[in-house]
């Protein structure tokens, strides 16, 4: 009697279309991990120490554009409120 069987699953065997065979089509990476040094699998404290030398060693001139960009817009912000800026200039 086939009214207790259940039916079995269907297995299929999907391979993408342009899959290259690397590794799994269906990882999840982030793009700039290879990049990266704080991602490794380590223990807390060696994550904390890559994280604290990725920190020490960034680049003076990205720090210094990202400076300048955020001075400007509270700048910008700042005139949008009609804030006196007067005080900041003789």
């Amino acid at each position: 009697m086939g009214l207790f069987k259940l039916r079995k699953n269907k297995k299929f065997n999907y391979e993408p279309r342009y899959y290259k065979g690397e590794s799994s089509p269906f990882e999840i990476k982030h793009k700039f991990d290879d990049q990266r040094v704080t991602v490794q699998k380590t223990n807390l404290k060696g994550t904390f120490k890559n994280a604290l030398n990725d920190v020490k060693n960034t680049d003076r001139q990205t720090s210094r554009r990202i400076g300048i960009i955020l001075v400007i817009l509270v700048f910008i912000f700042l005139w949008f409120i009609d804030f006196d800026l007067t005080l900041f200039f003789n």
